[in-house]
């Protein structure tokens, strides 16, 4: 092997770090997303007497809307993270480590990341028809969230569909192993 090809090698294989500061980030996101939800409770502890079922209900759905929203985060930092950065070592002993951790591929990453998201979807469409009760007519923003939510479903479907048709077929590739 040529040191120019070494060299280039060695600068594709490090260059995996650079994704590092980004999971930083989605860590800062979890923190400021967790601030929310204290918030949001806050109030929802504060109004509890004064709200109906209904406002109640809806306060609930956006707490959950927002704890799913941070399993999403969560997911994407640690998956992502192993699979395309570094293994986390400090959690290969740990008693609290998720059962999921270090076994989800790109491919799994990506069922739990559209199933996450049609679960977020259901929660707002959920919000929705909620307060639509007592109306005859369905609003235009209601109808784009059924057909965004009909989107995440089919790709769901569809992601699932390649990853099956690709387990099945047998790989040949070019390189030895």
């Amino acid at each position: 092997m040529s040191r120019i090809t070494h060299g280039v090698e060695v600068v594709l294989f490090r260059s995996r770090f650079l994704l590092a500061p980004l999971y930083l980030g989605l860590v800062g996101a979890l923190i400021l997303l967790a601030y929310r939800f204290i918030v949001e409770f806050w109030h929802l502890a504060e109004k509890t007497s004064e709200m109906n079922a209904s406002e109640f209900t809806l306060a609930l759905l956006a707490l959950l809307d927002l704890t799913l929203l941070a399993n999403l985060i969560l997911m994407v930092i640690f998956a992502g993270y192993e699979n395309f950065v570094s293994r986390i070592d400090i959690a290969t002993e740990s008693k609290d480590r998720p059962h999921w951790m270090g076994t989800i591929d790109f491919s799994g990453l990506k069922i739990k990341l559209i199933g996450s998201l049609v679960a977020i979807s259901v929660i707002e469409l959920l919000k929705d028809f909620i307060g639509l009760a007592g109306k005859a007519e369905v609003g235009e923003g209601t109808v784009w969230r059924i057909l965004i939510h009909l989107t995440f479903v089919i790709s769901g479907v569809l992601f699932a569909l390649m990853d099956w048709i690709a387990d099945k077929r047998e790989f040949h590739g070019t390189h030895p192993q």
